[in-house]
């Protein structure tokens, strides 16, 4: 469905295979196989890993792309703050 799935993995190799081979259809990526890579990061730990999985997840589809595509300018553009609350769109607004 073209939808970007987050996850954690200490391998991973044998999480891609299982999410390709699973036979559980309950499973969440049982009907968006096959299942591709296109990015990852490692973690020096664990909890560092689950504070980044859930980061991401929060993100937004263009936010996800532009770090799997690496584009930092396009990136950094996307993390700035958009809410009109913000100062600098505040600014902008009252001028």
């Amino acid at each position: 469905d073209g939808s970007y799935y987050v996850g954690i993995t200490n391998d991973i190799v044998r999480r891609l295979y299982e999410h390709n081979s699973s036979r559980d259809e309950k499973s969440y990526t049982y009907r968006l196989r096959p299942v591709y890579l296109v990015f990852y990061q490692e973690a020096p730990d664990p909890n560092q890993a689950i504070a980044l999985e859930k980061q991401i997840k929060g993100w937004t589809r263009k936010k996800k792309e532009a770090l799997i595509k690496r584009n930092w300018e396009k990136f950094k553009e996307l993390a700035a703050c958009q809410n009109d609350s913000h100062f600098k769109n505040f600014v902008r607004q009252n001028e």
